[in-house]
């Protein structure tokens, strides 16, 4: 357990550099641990807030942040994740769910990253897509227990909405609101759980999303490190699905 002292900071300097949470670093690392699922979604949620909070901070006042990008999504997202957040669901149907988000991070990140993203010219964004693709990732964030801006900030870039430094300021901003969505949907259903341990986690954390942070913002372009993470979650993920079909 030990371990995760040491995996928590690395993971949100990872994710913090590119406007991310964590939240699916955080579960991936927790699952390897035998934490009961609860725990780990509502740990997770607790982390992505402040890691993505210290993160938006970063691309905030580096000038990156585009506020008719983020609002169209948040319209739908926002309630979605607070319903998402209420669903009671059985482990085996929660660990699925899980690494069927993970394994999407895995390919994203490994595959289609890509150095020229931030010179493809832009498009305006249509409203029905907004609301349609925030109230989609919403859901899902909130039954899974992350905070979805790790969906839409490839979809920002696959559709050329914005580039890879603006699609990491929203993401950031986007995670923020939508984990407190989900954490406040936990906190009324009942599904809310955290221990000492996870608690514990937190400092380590806020080490790594400083950090991270920073680099990310003002010194990286991000490509060598999403492909990282692609790497990792790629690893977990064929572990987990090797598991359970053998």
């Amino acid at each position: 357990m030990t371990l995760l002292y040491l995996f928590v900071p690395l993971i949100a300097f990872l994710y913090a550099s590119v406007g991310f949470g964590g939240a699916t670093g955080y579960l991936a690392a927790m699952s390897f641990f035998g934490i009961p699922p609860q725990v780990m979604a509502s740990t997770a949620l607790l982390l992505n807030i402040l890691v993505a909070s210290i993160s938006f901070s970063s691309f905030y006042r580096a000038g990156y942040l585009r506020r008719d990008l983020l609002l169209p999504f948040l319209l739908t997202s926002i309630p979605a994740a607070f319903i998402g957040g209420s669903f009671k669901i059985s482990d085996q149907t929660y660990s699925i769910s899980l690494y069927a988000v993970l394994t999407f991070v895995a390919i994203r990140l490994l595959f289609f990253s890509k150095k020229q993203d931030d010179n493809q010219p832009q498009r305006p964004v249509p409203l029905v897509w907004a609301l349609l693709i925030g109230l989609g990732i919403g859901l899902l964030s909130g039954m899974v227990g992350i905070g979805g801006g790790i969906f839409l900030s490839p979809v920002i870039l696959f559709a050329r909405w914005g580039n890879a430094k603006q699609a990491s300021a929203v993401a950031a901003a986007f995670i923020v609101l939508n984990s407190i969505s989900g954490l406040t949907g936990r906190l009324l259903g009942g599904t809310f759980h955290l221990d000492a341990f996870s608690l514990a986690l937190i400092p380590f954390g806020l080490f790594g999303a400083l950090t991270g942070s920073y680099w990310g913002a003002m010194r990286l372009n991000g490509l060598t490190l999403r492909r990282a993470l692609g790497a990792v979650m790629t690893f977990a993920v064929t572990n987990f699905w090797w598991m359970l079909w053998r």
